[in-house]
């Protein structure tokens, strides 16, 4: 995993809502990077709908939330539209967002990915790092108070 205060590794890829190029988002907004093992598997549906049940808590923060994993968007449309997200749902091509962000395999490399989920900052580095499913209010209160921000107070 990368650490806190890494700076974030900048990618494009293609989603559900078109190419998402990060470096257009760093400095404008915090991001959550949610990367999660398969579309349409009991926990990995639990983690994204929470996502999309705190919409209003996200925009609060102008977050840019997506989620990542190395499936097609035409599988990603289909995840997406029975799920109702609103939000980009990333193709990681060949798993190299994976690799950048040094997320995994999971189970004997049987599953594409760890569950990971990252909140990058403002500055661009990374704010919060954390394996598994955070709750949504971990997330807000990393998207909230970034390591560093109680010196700028």
């Amino acid at each position: 995993m990368l650490s806190i205060g890494q700076p974030a590794p900048i990618f494009i890829a293609e989603s559900t809502q078109g190419i998402i190029a990060l470096n257009e988002y760093i400095g404008k907004r915090p991001i959550v990077l949610i990367f999660y093992p398969l579309d349409e598997t009991p926990g990995c549906t639990a983690q994204l709908c929470a996502v999309r049940d705190a919409k209003e808590e996200y925009a609060r923060y102008n977050a840019l939330v997506v989620g990542i994993n190395p499936a097609s968007v035409a599988k990603h449309n289909k995840f997406a539209e029975h799920h109702g997200f609103d939000f980009p749902l990333i193709y990681d091509m060949g798993s190299k967002i994976n690799e950048m962000y040094k997320v995994g395999k999971m189970l004997f490399g049987l599953l594409p990915q760890k569950r990971t989920v990252y909140v990058i900052g403002l500055d661009g580095k990374i704010a919060y790092a954390h394996r598994g499913s955070p709750s949504t209010e971990e997330i807000l209160q990393a998207i909230a108070h970034p390591p560093g921000a109680e010196a700028d107070e």
